[in-house]
Protein backbone atom coordinates (compact mmCIF):
# COMPACT_ATOMS: atom_id res chain seq x y z
CA UNK A 1 0.00 0.00 0.00
CA UNK A 2 1.06 3.38 -0.98
CA UNK A 3 1.81 5.42 1.96
CA UNK A 4 0.56 9.27 2.73
CA UNK A 5 2.55 12.12 4.01
CA UNK A 6 0.32 13.14 7.28
CA UNK A 7 -0.77 17.12 6.88
CA UNK A 8 1.07 19.46 8.64
CA UNK A 9 -0.89 20.13 11.62
CA UNK A 10 1.11 17.36 13.27
CA UNK A 11 3.43 18.70 16.30
CA UNK A 12 6.66 17.30 14.31
CA UNK A 13 7.53 17.39 10.40
CA UNK A 14 10.61 14.88 10.55
CA UNK A 15 11.45 13.14 14.18
CA UNK A 16 14.92 11.11 13.83
CA UNK A 17 16.88 8.50 15.58
CA UNK A 18 20.28 7.54 15.25
CA UNK A 19 24.12 7.56 16.99
CA UNK A 20 24.54 10.87 17.95
CA UNK A 21 29.02 11.66 17.62
CA UNK A 22 30.44 14.66 18.07
CA UNK A 23 32.38 15.34 14.69
CA UNK A 24 36.03 16.91 15.15
CA UNK A 25 37.07 18.20 12.21
CA UNK A 26 40.99 18.73 11.45
CA UNK A 27 42.53 19.34 8.02
CA UNK A 28 45.91 18.26 7.27
CA UNK A 29 48.36 19.56 4.44
CA UNK A 30 50.81 17.02 4.73
CA UNK A 31 49.28 13.33 4.85
CA UNK A 32 52.67 12.12 6.46
CA UNK A 33 50.69 13.05 9.28
CA UNK A 34 48.81 10.25 8.88
CA UNK A 35 51.56 7.70 8.60
CA UNK A 36 53.30 8.82 11.54
CA UNK A 37 50.06 8.46 13.89
CA UNK A 38 49.85 5.00 12.51
CA UNK A 39 46.47 5.18 10.71
CA UNK A 40 45.44 4.12 7.11
CA UNK A 41 44.68 6.79 5.00
CA UNK A 42 40.74 6.96 3.89
CA UNK A 43 39.80 4.51 6.52
CA UNK A 44 37.72 4.57 9.98
CA UNK A 45 39.28 3.17 12.83
CA UNK A 46 37.76 2.12 15.78
CA UNK A 47 38.96 3.45 18.81
CA UNK A 48 37.95 3.61 22.89
CA UNK A 49 37.74 7.08 24.92
CA UNK A 50 41.16 7.48 25.78
CA UNK A 51 43.19 6.28 22.45
CA UNK A 52 40.63 9.14 21.01
CA UNK A 53 41.50 11.72 23.20
CA UNK A 54 45.31 11.18 22.74
CA UNK A 55 44.95 11.22 19.22
CA UNK A 56 42.68 14.47 19.01
CA UNK A 57 45.28 16.51 21.63
CA UNK A 58 47.98 15.60 18.96
CA UNK A 59 46.19 17.73 16.80
CA UNK A 60 44.68 20.47 18.61
CA UNK A 61 47.21 22.68 17.52
CA UNK A 62 46.14 22.11 14.03
CA UNK A 63 42.34 23.83 14.99
CA UNK A 64 39.86 21.23 15.37
CA UNK A 65 36.00 22.27 14.84
CA UNK A 66 33.46 20.35 16.73
CA UNK A 67 29.80 19.75 15.81
CA UNK A 68 26.93 17.56 16.48
CA UNK A 69 27.43 14.71 13.91
CA UNK A 70 26.39 11.51 13.27
CA UNK A 71 24.27 10.83 10.03
CA UNK A 72 20.60 11.07 11.06
CA UNK A 73 21.37 14.13 13.02
CA UNK A 74 22.95 15.85 10.38
CA UNK A 75 20.10 15.10 7.93
CA UNK A 76 17.73 15.99 11.12
CA UNK A 77 19.90 19.27 11.97
CA UNK A 78 19.56 20.18 8.11
CA UNK A 79 16.24 20.07 7.86
CA UNK A 80 15.44 22.29 11.00
CA UNK A 81 17.88 24.55 9.30
CA UNK A 82 15.81 24.94 6.55
CA UNK A 83 12.90 25.63 8.55
CA UNK A 84 11.03 22.58 9.17
CA UNK A 85 10.31 21.28 12.92
CA UNK A 86 12.08 18.66 13.07
CA UNK A 87 13.69 16.88 16.12
CA UNK A 88 16.32 14.58 17.20
CA UNK A 89 16.67 11.56 19.58
CA UNK A 90 20.23 10.11 20.42
CA UNK A 91 22.12 9.32 23.43
CA UNK A 92 25.39 11.48 24.90
CA UNK A 93 26.89 11.59 27.79
CA UNK A 94 27.19 13.61 31.22
CA UNK A 95 30.27 15.70 29.94
CA UNK A 96 30.70 18.38 28.12
CA UNK A 97 31.11 17.25 24.35
CA UNK A 98 27.47 16.01 25.42
CA UNK A 99 26.50 20.10 26.57
CA UNK A 100 28.37 20.89 23.19
CA UNK A 101 26.39 18.32 21.37
CA UNK A 102 22.93 19.35 22.74
CA UNK A 103 23.76 22.83 21.98
CA UNK A 104 24.18 22.59 18.51
CA UNK A 105 20.99 20.42 17.62
CA UNK A 106 19.05 23.68 19.66
CA UNK A 107 20.77 25.70 17.57
CA UNK A 108 19.67 23.66 14.82
CA UNK A 109 16.10 22.64 15.48
CA UNK A 110 15.07 24.48 18.55
CA UNK A 111 14.59 21.70 20.17
CA UNK A 112 15.49 17.97 20.95
CA UNK A 113 14.73 14.77 22.75
CA UNK A 114 18.09 13.87 23.55
CA UNK A 115 18.92 11.20 26.26
CA UNK A 116 21.67 11.97 28.51
CA UNK A 117 24.09 8.98 30.82
CA UNK A 118 25.88 9.51 33.03
CA UNK A 119 27.66 6.19 32.16
CA UNK A 120 29.46 6.67 29.65
CA UNK A 121 30.90 9.00 27.39
CA UNK A 122 29.77 11.10 24.30
CA UNK A 123 30.65 9.41 21.17
CA UNK A 124 32.70 10.55 18.84
CA UNK A 125 34.32 11.37 15.44
CA UNK A 126 37.67 12.83 14.71
CA UNK A 127 37.94 13.21 10.87
CA UNK A 128 41.28 13.75 10.10
CA UNK A 129 40.52 15.98 5.62
CA UNK A 130 43.38 15.61 4.00
CA UNK A 131 43.98 19.42 2.05
CA UNK A 132 44.96 16.75 -1.00
CA UNK A 133 41.74 15.47 -1.78
CA UNK A 134 39.41 15.98 1.21
CA UNK A 135 39.64 12.07 1.68
CA UNK A 136 38.70 11.22 5.37
CA UNK A 137 40.66 9.38 8.07
CA UNK A 138 38.42 9.08 10.57
CA UNK A 139 38.64 7.87 14.45
CA UNK A 140 35.49 6.71 16.20
CA UNK A 141 34.86 6.25 20.03
CA UNK A 142 31.12 5.30 19.74
CA UNK A 143 30.85 5.67 23.94
CA UNK A 144 27.20 6.33 24.97
CA UNK A 145 25.76 6.67 21.31
CA UNK A 146 25.53 3.11 21.17
CA UNK A 147 23.94 2.11 24.47
CA UNK A 148 20.06 3.80 24.42
CA UNK A 149 18.06 1.00 27.44
CA UNK A 150 14.81 2.64 25.76
CA UNK A 151 13.10 4.91 23.53
CA UNK A 152 11.34 6.34 26.43
CA UNK A 153 8.29 9.32 25.84
CA UNK A 154 10.49 9.59 22.07
CA UNK A 155 7.61 6.85 20.72
CA UNK A 156 5.06 10.04 21.54
CA UNK A 157 7.37 12.27 19.44
CA UNK A 158 7.51 9.59 16.70
CA UNK A 159 3.33 9.58 16.42
CA UNK A 160 3.49 12.94 16.32
CA UNK A 161 5.91 13.18 13.39
CA UNK A 162 5.01 13.09 9.84
CA UNK A 163 7.83 11.56 8.91
CA UNK A 164 10.82 9.16 10.64
CA UNK A 165 13.91 9.40 9.34
CA UNK A 166 16.92 6.69 10.74
CA UNK A 167 19.94 5.46 9.28
CA UNK A 168 21.63 1.88 8.77
CA UNK A 169 23.78 2.59 11.05
CA UNK A 170 21.66 1.48 14.28
CA UNK A 171 21.17 -1.72 12.97
CA UNK A 172 25.28 -2.60 13.42
CA UNK A 173 24.18 -4.77 16.93
CA UNK A 174 21.60 -4.07 19.93
CA UNK A 175 20.25 -2.12 21.89
CA UNK A 176 20.56 0.37 18.77
CA UNK A 177 19.08 -2.45 16.42
CA UNK A 178 15.97 -3.39 19.16
CA UNK A 179 15.35 0.32 19.18
CA UNK A 180 15.45 1.36 15.48
CA UNK A 181 12.72 -1.74 15.34
CA UNK A 182 10.69 -0.35 18.09
CA UNK A 183 10.57 2.97 16.35
CA UNK A 184 9.82 2.06 13.04
CA UNK A 185 6.46 -0.22 14.67
CA UNK A 186 5.90 3.05 16.46
CA UNK A 187 5.70 4.89 12.88
CA UNK A 188 3.79 2.30 11.71
CA UNK A 189 1.20 2.43 14.43
CA UNK A 190 0.28 5.70 14.13
CA UNK A 191 0.55 5.93 10.46
CA UNK A 192 4.14 7.84 9.86
CA UNK A 193 5.79 7.10 6.51
CA UNK A 194 9.78 5.35 7.70
CA UNK A 195 12.37 7.05 5.89
CA UNK A 196 15.87 4.49 6.26
CA UNK A 197 19.36 5.84 4.53
CA UNK A 198 21.49 2.95 3.83
CA UNK A 199 24.33 5.15 5.69
CA UNK A 200 27.40 2.90 4.44
CA UNK A 201 28.16 -0.13 1.87
CA UNK A 202 29.79 -1.66 5.32
CA UNK A 203 26.51 -1.99 7.21
CA UNK A 204 25.42 -3.27 3.98
CA UNK A 205 27.38 -5.86 4.18
CA UNK A 206 27.96 -6.51 8.35
CA UNK A 207 24.49 -6.98 8.43
CA UNK A 208 23.16 -8.65 5.52
CA UNK A 209 19.18 -9.68 6.13
CA UNK A 210 18.46 -7.45 8.80
CA UNK A 211 19.08 -4.48 6.50
CA UNK A 212 17.14 -5.75 3.46
CA UNK A 213 13.89 -6.55 6.83
CA UNK A 214 14.88 -2.75 7.66
CA UNK A 215 14.68 -1.34 3.74
CA UNK A 216 11.49 -3.63 2.65
CA UNK A 217 9.70 -2.34 5.67
CA UNK A 218 10.58 1.33 4.96
CA UNK A 219 8.93 3.91 2.60
CA UNK A 220 11.44 6.45 1.94
CA UNK A 221 15.24 4.85 1.19
CA UNK A 222 18.45 6.44 0.12
CA UNK A 223 21.50 4.02 -1.07
CA UNK A 224 24.72 5.41 -2.52
CA UNK A 225 25.75 3.42 -5.72
CA UNK A 226 28.17 1.32 -3.80
CA UNK A 227 25.39 0.08 -1.24
CA UNK A 228 22.65 -0.53 -3.62
CA UNK A 229 25.04 -2.79 -5.64
CA UNK A 230 25.83 -4.46 -2.29
CA UNK A 231 22.44 -4.67 -1.54
CA UNK A 232 21.03 -6.28 -4.40
CA UNK A 233 24.04 -7.57 -6.43
CA UNK A 234 23.33 -5.73 -9.59
CA UNK A 235 23.80 -2.13 -11.41
CA UNK A 236 22.95 0.81 -9.49
CA UNK A 237 20.41 0.82 -12.24
CA UNK A 238 18.91 -2.40 -11.99
CA UNK A 239 18.78 -2.07 -8.35
CA UNK A 240 16.51 0.84 -8.14
CA UNK A 241 13.92 -1.30 -10.73
CA UNK A 242 14.65 -4.10 -8.28
CA UNK A 243 13.80 -2.42 -5.19
CA UNK A 244 10.93 -0.05 -6.73
CA UNK A 245 8.76 -3.33 -6.71
CA UNK A 246 8.62 -3.63 -2.99
CA UNK A 247 9.27 -0.13 -1.94
CA UNK A 248 7.49 3.54 -2.58
CA UNK A 249 10.13 5.49 -2.89
CA UNK A 250 13.58 4.64 -3.71
CA UNK A 251 16.24 7.43 -4.24
CA UNK A 252 19.83 5.75 -5.70
CA UNK A 253 22.33 8.75 -5.44
CA UNK A 254 25.17 8.20 -8.13
CA UNK A 255 27.64 10.38 -7.24
CA UNK A 256 29.32 12.81 -9.91
CA UNK A 257 26.38 10.98 -12.44
CA UNK A 258 23.71 12.83 -10.01
CA UNK A 259 20.58 10.47 -8.48
CA UNK A 260 17.68 8.47 -9.46
CA UNK A 261 14.41 8.49 -8.16
CA UNK A 262 11.73 5.70 -8.20
CA UNK A 263 8.14 7.73 -6.42
CA UNK A 264 5.18 5.43 -7.14
CA UNK A 265 6.26 4.15 -10.31
CA UNK A 266 7.29 6.79 -11.58
CA UNK A 267 11.03 7.49 -12.95
CA UNK A 268 13.20 10.74 -12.12
CA UNK A 269 16.63 12.01 -12.66
CA UNK A 270 18.84 14.88 -10.69
CA UNK A 271 21.98 16.53 -12.10
CA UNK A 272 24.77 17.62 -9.80
CA UNK A 273 25.66 21.30 -8.88
CA UNK A 274 29.45 21.00 -9.37
CA UNK A 275 31.54 22.76 -6.51
CA UNK A 276 34.84 22.45 -5.33
CA UNK A 277 35.06 19.97 -2.43
CA UNK A 278 36.74 20.79 0.59
CA UNK A 279 35.22 18.16 2.92
CA UNK A 280 32.77 15.36 1.73
CA UNK A 281 31.64 14.46 5.37
CA UNK A 282 28.05 14.58 5.18
CA UNK A 283 27.02 14.80 1.58
CA UNK A 284 24.56 11.84 1.84
CA UNK A 285 22.97 13.10 4.62
CA UNK A 286 22.20 16.58 3.15
CA UNK A 287 20.93 15.11 0.30
CA UNK A 288 18.17 13.60 2.28
CA UNK A 289 17.42 16.33 4.43
CA UNK A 290 16.75 18.07 0.95
CA UNK A 291 14.95 15.43 -0.65
CA UNK A 292 12.55 15.32 2.19
CA UNK A 293 12.20 18.85 2.56
CA UNK A 294 10.65 18.77 -1.16
CA UNK A 295 8.41 15.57 0.11
CA UNK A 296 7.43 16.97 3.17
CA UNK A 297 6.00 20.03 1.03
CA UNK A 298 4.60 18.25 -2.10
CA UNK A 299 7.23 18.87 -4.59
CA UNK A 300 7.79 16.80 -7.49
CA UNK A 301 10.17 14.10 -6.83
CA UNK A 302 12.58 15.20 -9.24
CA UNK A 303 12.55 18.92 -7.72
CA UNK A 304 13.27 17.54 -4.81
CA UNK A 305 16.41 15.30 -5.65
CA UNK A 306 17.56 18.93 -7.15
CA UNK A 307 16.70 20.16 -3.59
CA UNK A 308 19.16 17.31 -2.33
CA UNK A 309 21.31 17.68 -4.47
CA UNK A 310 22.10 21.57 -4.20
CA UNK A 311 22.45 20.90 -0.10
CA UNK A 312 24.72 18.15 -0.76
CA UNK A 313 27.10 20.10 -2.63
CA UNK A 314 26.88 23.03 -0.44
CA UNK A 315 27.96 20.72 2.64
CA UNK A 316 30.90 19.42 0.62
CA UNK A 317 31.95 23.11 -0.33
CA UNK A 318 32.64 24.14 3.40
CA UNK A 319 34.47 22.10 6.41
CA UNK A 320 31.52 20.44 8.04
CA UNK A 321 28.60 18.30 7.30
CA UNK A 322 25.70 20.64 8.30
CA UNK A 323 25.46 24.16 6.31
CA UNK A 324 24.21 26.39 9.47
CA UNK A 325 23.56 29.31 7.08
CA UNK A 326 20.31 29.72 6.67
CA UNK A 327 20.07 32.34 4.18
CA UNK A 328 22.46 29.78 1.52
CA UNK A 329 19.65 26.93 2.52
CA UNK A 330 16.86 29.16 1.90
CA UNK A 331 18.79 30.49 -1.66
CA UNK A 332 18.96 26.39 -2.73
CA UNK A 333 14.86 26.33 -1.71
CA UNK A 334 14.00 29.10 -3.72
CA UNK A 335 16.37 27.87 -6.60
CA UNK A 336 14.88 24.23 -7.12
CA UNK A 337 10.92 25.53 -6.11
CA UNK A 338 12.37 28.07 -9.28
CA UNK A 339 12.13 25.14 -11.66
Amino acid sequence: MSYTIPADDRKYDVSGLGNALVDALVRIEDDQLLTTMGLNRGHMHPVDHDAWETAAGSLKHLGIELHSGGSCANTIAALGLMGTTSIYCGQVGADSLGELYTKKMLDSCGQHALHTTPHSATGKCLSIISGVDAERTMLTDLGAAVQMPSLGAFTDVIASSRILHLTGYLLLGDPMKSRALEAMAAAKAAGVPVSLDAADPFVVDAVGDAMRDAIYASDIVFLNAEEATALCGTSPEAALEQLAEKIDTVVVKLGSRGSLVSHMGKRYTAGVHRVDAIDTTGAGDAYAAGFLYGLLNGWDPGDSADLGSRVAAATVSQIGAVVRDRSHLAAAIAASRAQ
